[in-house]
């Protein structure tokens, strides 16, 4: 399969920039900016899953972040369903903005202490106006279809589990009827029990629903489950894009197989894990030529110089020197 999109995208993505302005001295000028995202591309199909992998610190979710407009896109376009979504505003950005929704790591800190279930999930609702009955009935259908008992509607969110109340994310994200939700790192602090029953259930919801996600995630084997596609970000910038079961497979950016060898496999042997010279560069002075030249094991001496270009093989894209 190849990786372009043989039909409108819902989401595309062009070169997408989100920095950070550093300022100082007395009268705080900017200094510099630390360049979380820095030229992105990428897209999602109508109910397709996109994973989007790399260490912390790497600017995945500050992408995401930056597609809800929860932080402020430099330069580039994010083209939604055709619109480009940073043109937009007032009522117009509203609308549109809707259809997006996210799911947070955190599920405690993402939900108000103070507000109930039935508050909590039909917010958005009242909001946008679009309740269909009782707001009684509408959180008991939204609860039924995460997986959670119609009676935790008056409940407040520190007298559930973990998984329980990312389920309760989970609720108030769909209720909103969305087309794309970013998910980032949803199951990351759930046991792993657990993690599978909330995997499970997105998986359902997107078949349900035609969803599609932007699954944003530091594990490939998650990843390497739900996702169809997958993209592998470094120091704010794609290093290797497309189909998830050929990138799990056969490696080929030296980042990436650094990331696979160290994903464990039960029952089966694997050598020992490729590990990365240092710590990830600071995104404030990224180094010159490509990115990842000062921890990479196959640097050449191009690399310390010239930025690499992209180079498509197939069924992926890779921006590395050593495949052009």
């Amino acid at each position: 399969m190849n990786i372009q999109a043989a039909k409108k995208p819902l989401l595309e993505i062009k070169n997408i920039k989100s920095w950070f302005p550093i300022t100082g001295g007395i009268l705080s000028r900017k200094i510099g900016f630390v360049r979380a995202v820095d030229g992105v591309s990428l897209h999602i199909n109508k109910g397709e899953t996109l994973g989007l992998v790399g260490e912390s610190g790497c600017g995945k979710t500050t992408l995401g972040r930056t597609i809800l407009g929860l932080e402020k896109a430099r330069e580039g376009e994010i083209l939604f369903d055709g619109q480009n979504l940073l043109n937009l505003s007032g009522r117009a950005a509203r609308d549109l903005r809707r259809r997006i929704q996210i799911i947070f790591q955190d599920s405690l800190s993402s939900l108000n202490p103070r507000m109930n279930i039935l508050d909590t999930v039909t917010d958005g609702l009242v909001e946008h106006k679009m309740l269909d009955g009782t707001k009684e009935d509408n959180a008991k259908r939204l609860l039924k279809e995460v997986g959670l008992d119609e009676t935790a509607v008056y409940r407040y969110p520190h007298e559930f589990s973990g998984g329980q109340r990312q389920r309760i994310n989970i609720a108030r994200a769909l209720a909103l009827k969305p087309d794309l939700i970013v998910c980032d790192e949803p199951v990351s602090s759930l046991d792993v029990s657990v993690q599978a029953q909330v995997i499970n259930l997105f998986v359902g919801l997107r078949d349900s629903y035609n969803l599609s996600y932007l699954f944003i995630s530091h594990d490939l084997s998650v990843v390497n489950y739900i996702a169809s596609r997958c993209a592998v970000m470094y120091l704010g910038r794609i290093v290797e894009y497309g189909n998830t079961e050929d990138i799990i497979k056969n490696p080929m950016h030296p980042y990436t197989k650094a990331l696979i060898s160290a994903v464990p496999i039960h029952g089966v042997h694997k050598p020992k894990p490729l590990i990365l010279k240092g710590e990830m560069p600071s995104s404030l002075s990224p180094p010159s030529g490509c990115r990842f030249h000062t921890r990479c094991p196959e640097v050449i001496g191009v690399c310390r110089k010239k930025e690499p270009i992209e180079t498509t093989l197939e069924t992926r894209k890779v921006w590395c020197h050593l495949y052009h």
